[in-house]
């Protein structure tokens, strides 16, 4: 017998057997079980995510032997003649290969003809965007007003080349996308049923490259049983499918979070000896950094790539927030303007330099523990077009940052707790600069007030305005650094909004620049250049263009 394909041997053939569309499938029920059938469907959706099958299995429905029923028996004659492509009744018509006004009229002529054996008689059109201009019009009436013997199942991947007309009078359902976690589940399943040895990674490649489209799936997963002569590995489905492995994706991530320049360029050798194609190498690292950022954000977050949750939960704890996102938008402005670079390895090489090139900047302002040089933070500006302001800014910002590795920073001695009052919030502010935090922690700390420690217990009363940096993550982070600073385990107790004069560390900073900014006006306006220009020429200064310069 000959081989007959998995995506064609697993289709679904009913409702039942369908997943993944649930907003179709309930409609298309309830109207079968109330026996209120629109006369015209528009089935949308990308390729492979059961456009044609849903069209099919409701064609079943409506002309099942047993009656109208979202449930068809799928053994009745009509039923198997459906399943096999060869039911009279049921016309199915590609409309890329017949798009002229004659086709379309020639089939429109037998729409008057009750059907020969089914219920109905069921026109399924498919790719219906392709039919010319003509076809459409010679099409509109019969579709506003069939025979009542008929049913129109239209399906197109470009629904926004229809014309209108077409649209309001039809019923259109837009089919999603598969997630990669439904199709690996999928696979899983066939691969069992089918007695097909594989590897989990085997599958989640397949899945993840099959792009939310269930039969490039089923065929990329025939050939992969093809390739690998009947059973599925990680390596072979790699191989196949020309993907990078994820390992060495990891492995460049943590020689940057380590900040070694030597050990990239020699990931970047072994990459090469495979030939990969570089602008998906980036697409495969800003999707890592993707990944550590919501891992970031929600740490108990489910991620597709069940396997590796370990793996991305130690990068993420390794990386700061800062880092996550900057490299993230210097992997995706990279891909971009890779094509623009001499060769594609070196155009590669200098994107993840940029990166290292900003990190060991961000580690430079950290350690000196106060304002990064001017040219420092005009070289961090200049990382493209394409950075954000606010990822500039966190690149070049005069932050300290708990970005340098642990392993080159000594234990701080356990520290004296600062006193309560004007005192304590001098300290504070120094304690929160000696402990090195970074991002969201570094936030949270600065909005808070030193109120006090009994014995193990740290107590901080929380501005307001800085409530919504508390979480459970950042709160565990902070107490993590007092336990380092203090030498010993601590307690955080946190009181929000103690009183409004609250001087916090962030409000002192927030003070200072004020002062600054006052100062900065106040010099332009008693230049005497600028008076000259105000009175010879009428000039007038904008106070908001006004920007105070560290030097």
């Amino acid at each position: 017998m000959s081989y007959l394909a998995l995506a064609r041997k697993w289709r679904p053939r009913s409702f039942t057997e369908l997943a993944g569309q649930d907003h179709v499938m309930r409609a298309l029920v309830n109207a079968l079980q109330t026996g209120r059938v629109h006369h015209a469907f528009l089935f949308t959706g990308t390729r492979g995510v059961g456009k044609t099958t849903i069209a099919r299995i409701l064609a079943k429905s409506l002309n099942c032997e047993t009656g109208m029923t979202p449930t068809p028996c799928g053994v009745c004659s009509a039923c198997r003649e459906i399943d096999e492509g060869r039911f009279v009744d049921l016309i199915e018509v590609d409309a890329a290969s017949r798009t002229k006004v004659d086709d379309t009229r020639e089939l429109l002529d037998n729409v008057q003809y009750a059907p020969a054996r089914g219920r109905y008689k069921v026109y399924l059109i498919d790719e219906v965007h392709m039919l010319s201009t003509h076809s459409f019009n010679a099409l509109l009436k019969t579709l506003e007003e069939p025979p009542p013997h008929v049913k129109f199942l239209l399906a197109t991947t470009d629904p926004q080349k229809l014309p209108v007309t077409v649209l309001s009078r039809c019923l259109q359902f837009n089919l999603k996308r598969f997630p990669p976690a439904m199709i690996l589940k999928r696979l899983q399943f066939i691969c069992e049923q089918e007695n097909i040895e594989f590897e989990p990674e085997a599958l989640r490649l397949v899945a993840r490259a099959a792009e939310g489209s269930m039969r490039d799936a089923l065929s990329l997963l025939d050939q992969v049983i093809a390739f690998g002569g009947g059973k599925l590995t990680g390596d072979d489905t790699r191989t196949m499918l020309g993907t990078l492995d994820r390992a060495q994706v990891f492995g460049i991530v943590e020689a940057l979070i380590a900040r070694d320049a030597r050990k990239v360029l020699e990931h970047v050798n072994e990459l090469d000896e495979h030939a990969p194609d570089y602008r998906e190498v980036l697409a495969e690292l800003a999707a890592l950094m993707q990944k550590l950022a919501l891992l970031q954000a929600v740490p108990d977050l489910q991620i597709d790539e069940s396997e590796d949750v370990e793996a991305y939960k130690k990068l993420a704890a390794a990386i700061t927030p800062e880092d996550a996102q900057l490299f993230y938008q210097i992997a995706i402005v990279g891909r971009r303007d890779l094509e623009l670079a001499p060769e594609a390895r070196g155009g590669f090489e200098m994107v993840l330099l940029r990166m290292l090139a900003f990190s060991v900047q961000e580690v430079s302002a950290a350690s000196a523990g106060g304002s990064a040089p001017a040219p420092a933070r005009a070289s961090a500006a200049s990382v493209g077009g394409g950075v954000p302001a606010s990822v500039r800014a966190a690149a070049a910002a005069p932050v300290a940052n708990n970005s340098v590795p642990a392993a080159n920073v000594a234990a701080p001695a356990p520290k004296a707790a600062p006193a309560a009052g004007s005192n304590g919030d001098a300290d504070w502010a120094t304690m929160v600069q000696q402990m090195n935090l970074g991002g969201i922690t570094r936030q949270l700390a600065v909005h808070c007030m030193f109120l006090g420690r009994q014995g193990n217990k740290v107590r901080l009363s929380l501005d307001p305005e800085g409530a919504h940096f508390r979480t459970n993550l950042m709160e565990d982070k902070l107490k993590q650094a007092l336990s380092t600073y203090y030498g010993e385990a601590v307690v955080l107790e946190f009181v929000e909004g103690a009183n409004e004069a609250l001087n916090t560390p962030a409000r002192q900073l927030k003070a200072a620049a004020d002062d600054r900014l006052q100062n900065a006006r106040a010099a332009i306006e008693s230049d005497p250049n600028v008076r000259a220009m105000k009175e010879i020429f009428g000039a007038t200064v904008t106070p908001e263009s006004i920007r105070p310069t560290d030097h």
